[in-house]
């Protein structure tokens, strides 16, 4: 069921009969709408008269009207930024290279009224000088504002024409001919009554020299613009005069409620401080609509609350001002309550509705509320048009079954940044759809009454009472548009794009690598909706220069303490491949966050399936979902999923191919050649030719090769199942309204630790369940038990400014690498770090790792002879890998914000998508 009016009251909302919010305002507050003194006695004021301020929209087109030498340009330069005046003389020159030239005329204001629709567009006050004395130059002008939904402002500088035509006649660059500034001047005075008419919300007229020298500009905000108020807040829904279920609503959100005499509500309170926020259809319908508007009005005048007007405020007001409307929807029923109440209170609501202004902009414009939805473009925007829209919506010009309009889906392709909290369209429960939410469920249809507490974003719901107006359509069985309306779009991705980021502000993507993550993300990647993270690149540490070393930590710890960073922790790095899991504690928990149920997923770094088989990584997620279950994580995180980064080994399970084509192959053949070579050498040593020196340099390439060779071997083993896999989890990253990626990494440890120590729980739990099943003969079997999934990340704090904790940091890893391990990986203890502020700049953002390989790891990624050219080497350029490393980790931190945030899929998987865009920059591949 929706809650439009009939055929007759849908032209309600058009030009001619719909107020704009201004008018509204105006209406409510006794104002004037302009302070165009074009009647006889403000053409008779005195020069001289007393200082005026003109009151200016801060975003609106200002018009200067005015014949040449009146001083427009001069007004402008003293009232206005440069930057917001837009002049003809100027985009004259623009044109013709000469400010004077009239035969240019039409091609300046060509450019001139480009200028003025860029601006306009952007939200910024413009300013238009030039005589703009004729009709045709200000319809233009006003037909622009419209078309970008702000109020047309007039100033008119009426100057007499002596005056003026001195002022040329002393310009030795402007000589006109004598009959332009009387003919100008004439075009202006039939001009100043007819402003209003042509559409100037305000129009000021100053009349002679001194009210133009005395005049002065102030800015005013628009009605909408409550950007100032950062709540928090209560947003209800549509109520419709079920006035029970809002005190009831009220109370449950902690508001005390304020009576009068006779124990009607007529305010409300609530002890932190929050603000209430109506999104409209306070009336029609239901059984109390007078007690609904005594409470709210209450609430508002106290300043506890503001209000927006639906479309059933919008047609009673208009049936109180006695204009004709068609009685339908419920109005009958609130006329008739309204009847029955004093006619001081009456006018009380007549006021309350003409004040109303259409939407409101809140905490700094992340919350835009209003009644039927409202597009991004018109955020802010103050016209008939905009009004209309936020009334009633937009439609797709068809009716359905019930003859009723069918409503266009502008949630399923909203991308603005700002929440938009709106009603109107009941639905049986509310939800996210693109960063819109409709709180309309329908009270007075029997539904429920809801209200969302912002900036929580949870949801408070009340049941009504009983079904109070049987609805002519079924409410929707969901939202507009599903549950994330179209939740992904080319557009978002396509060509070259930028991503704001909190803490690196814009990282752009080119358009190339743009086209490359597309490739890979629509022909490769898991299902969209769980691709919620991709990991950074991580940098190396800086080049070592000690003997027979290419990287080593005491340029790791120098670095970090460089930056002023005091501790860090060292931590083993696994012989696997990184990998990202996200598991469920159940298939609804999955379902209700990311769509899809299941147990969840495993991926890679560029968002590719981990594991081919479906039922091996159910095995994996159901083991790690018993541990996290055993662990407490669950409960602990208030969560029914975590996100987890890891290394998923061995590096065989997912490089097999890459194993045997590239590192085994060059093993094989060094096995296969150099027995030969050094048997060939040796004979002809043996003859007395002198070959030592050959012969030593081929034993070093024999010895290199075998070492290769045993460096990526440690990296493979046979797995059956999970028998042989070794999950490696470091870091949980992220949890049900938590990005837990910012905690300090001794945290992340221990609850690793809990998650080892469950698994290896577990895992004895199965094993002995198996062995009490076999009994005594299968004991021999015991001893081959599979080992735990889980495998603790060894670690190590070092404090970079103790020498001992250094040597210990460096002896540590040394002893790691000497037993065949890859190296480390060196973090700041605390996560998330800014580096040294300089030269008045607050820091940037420390590098979140750098990873330390070992001497012989290096030879799988620079080959089994690499140690003879370490001075080549050691000119590899890590400006470029470090830049990518933190842009790529700014992105991931956004996306884990934004799905903290409950923000739309497209919102998140926006820094997804560039993250792997980034990684087709071109960087050295062996950093």
């Amino acid at each position: 069921m929706t809650d439009d009016t009939d055929a007759t009251d849908a032209s309600a909302p058009t030009a001619a009969t719909a107020a704009t919010d201004a008018g509204a305002a105006i209406a409510a507050t006794g104002a004037t709408a302009a302070t165009d003194d074009t009647d006889a006695a403000a053409a008779t004021r005195p020069a001289g008269a007393a200082p005026r301020r003109l009151p200016v929209t801060d975003v609106s087109l200002v018009v200067l009207i005015g014949t040449s030498g009146a001083g427009k340009s001069s007004f402008a330069r003293k009232h206005f930024l440069p930057t917001q005046v837009v002049s003809s003389d100027f985009c004259r020159g623009l044109v013709a290279d000469d400010e004077n030239d009239q035969s240019a005329s039409a091609e300046a204001f060509d450019v001139l009224h480009y200028i003025v629709g860029k601006r306009l567009a952007a939200g910024r006050l413009t300013v238009v000088d030039a005589t703009n004395v004729q009709p045709e130059a200000r319809r233009q002008l006003v037909r622009i504002a419209r078309d970008h939904d702000v109020l047309p402002i007039a100033i008119v500088l009426d100057v007499p024409p002596g005056v003026c035509a001195e002022r040329n006649r002393s310009r030795p660059d402007r000589q006109l001919p004598a009959h332009v500034v009387p003919r100008q001047h004439r075009e202006l005075r039939r001009s100043l009554r007819g402003l209003e008419r042509e559409g100037f919300r305000k129009v000021h007229v100053l009349r002679g020299e001194a009210e133009v020298e005395a005049a002065g500009i102030v800015l005013e905000k628009r009605f909408n613009d409550l950007r100032h108020l950062t709540g928090p807040f209560d947003i209800v829904g549509d109520i419709h005069g079920c006035r029970s279920e809002l005190e009831t609503l009220l109370t449950r959100l902690g508001w005390t409620l304020v009576r009068d005499e006779a124990g009607r509500p007529v305010d409300a309170v609530h002890p932190a401080g929050r603000t209430a926020v109506f999104v409209g259809d306070l009336v029609d319908r239901g059984p109390d609509t007078p007690g609904v508007l005594r409470l709210v009005m209450g609430m508002v005048a106290a300043g506890h609350a503001v209000c927006v007007p639906g479309n059933h405020e919008n047609k009673l007001g208009r049936a109180l001002d006695g204009r004709k409307v068609t009685v339908s929807h419920g109005l009958q029923e609130s006329l008739d309550q309204l009847a029955q109440e004093p006619e001081e209170f009456r006018a009380e609501v007549r006021t309350f509705i003409r004040g109303l202004v259409s939407h409101y902009l809140l905490d700094g414009g992340a919350l835009v509320v209003c009644h039927a939805g409202l597009p991004e473009k018109y955020h802010g925007r103050a016209s008939g048009r905009v009004r209309s829209h936020a009334l009633y919506g937009d439609t797709t010009g068809e009716t359905d079954e019930y003859g009723l309009p069918v409503r266009y889906p502008w949630a399923e392709e909203y991308r603005g940044r700002a929440l938009v909290v709106y009603g109107h369209t009941p639905v049986p429960s509310a939800g996210f759809v693109n960063n819109t939410i409709c709180l309309d469920t329908g009270c007075v249809f029997g539904g429920s009454l809801t209200a969302l507490r912002y900036p929580e974003r949870e949801l408070v719901v009340v049941e009504a009472e009983r079904e109070w107006y049987a609805p002519v359509r079924p409410m929707r069985t969901d939202a507009p548009g599903g549950r994330e309306g179209r939740p992904l779009d080319l557009a978002d991705v396509a060509g070259r794009r930028v991503v704001e980021t909190a803490l690196h502000g814009r990282v752009a993507v080119r358009e190339e690598n743009a086209a490359a993550a597309l490739e890979v993300m629509s022909r490769f990647a898991i299902d969209p909706r769980l691709l919620a993270y991709l990991p950074p690149t991580m940098a190396p540490s800086a080049t070592s220069g000690r003997p027979g070393y290419l990287e080593h930590p005491d340029e790791a710890f120098a670095a970090y303490r460089a930056d002023g960073v005091g501790q860090v922790v060292c931590e083993e790095k696994h012989m696997g491949s990184r990998a990202v899991v996200l598991v469920a504690r159940d298939g609804a928990a999955l379902e209700k966050r990311f769509g899809p149920a299941g147990p969840g997923a495993i991926w890679t770094r560029t968002g590719r399936a981990f594991l081919g088989d479906d039922a091996l990584t159910a095995a994996v997620l159901d083991r790690l979902r018993a541990a996290a279950e055993r662990a407490g994580l669950f409960e602990e995180l208030r969560t029914g999923w975590l996100l987890l980064d890891a290394e998923l080994m061995p590096w065989s399970l997912k490089a097999v191919e890459l194993l045997r084509r590239q590192y085994a192959a060059v093993g094989a053949a060094a096995g296969a050649a150099l027995p030969e070579v050094l048997a060939a050498l040796e004979r002809a040593g043996g003859r007395g030719l002198d070959v030592a020196a050959l012969t030593g340099r081929q034993r070093q390439r024999a010895a290199d090769a075998q070492a290769f060779t045993e460096a990526y071997r440690r990296y493979c083993w046979p797995t059956e199942g999970l028998a042989g896999i070794r999950l490696a989890p470091f870091q949980v990253l992220a949890a049900e309204g938590a990005n837990l990626a910012v905690r300090p990494h001794d945290e992340h440890l221990a609850w690793i630790d809990r998650l080892v120590e469950a698994d290896e729980a577990v895992e004895a739990d199965e094993a002995d369940g198996a062995a009490g099943a076999a009994r005594a003969d299968e004991a021999a079997g015991e001893g081959d038990r599979a080992a735990p999934l889980l495998h603790r990340t060894g670690r190590l704090v070092v404090d970079t400014a103790d020498e001992a904790s250094l040597a210990a940091g460096v002896a540590w890893w040394e002893e790691l690498t000497a037993a065949g391990g890859e190296g480390m990986v060196v973090k700041p203890l605390a996560s998330l770090v800014r580096g040294r502020a300089g030269e008045g700049r607050p820091g940037g953002l420390v590098q979140p790792g750098v990873k330390v390989r070992g001497r012989e790891y290096l030879r799988i990624v620079y080959g089994p002879d690499y140690t003879e050219h370490l001075d080549r080497l050691r000119q590899r350029f890590l400006g470029h890998k470090r830049s990518l490393a933190l842009r790529e980790y700014a992105l991931g931190l956004e996306a884990l914000d934004r799905l903290a945030a409950g923000e739309p899929l497209w919102r998140v998987h926006e820094p997804v998508f560039a993250v792997l865009a980034l990684e087709s920059e071109p960087v050295d591949p062996r950093l």
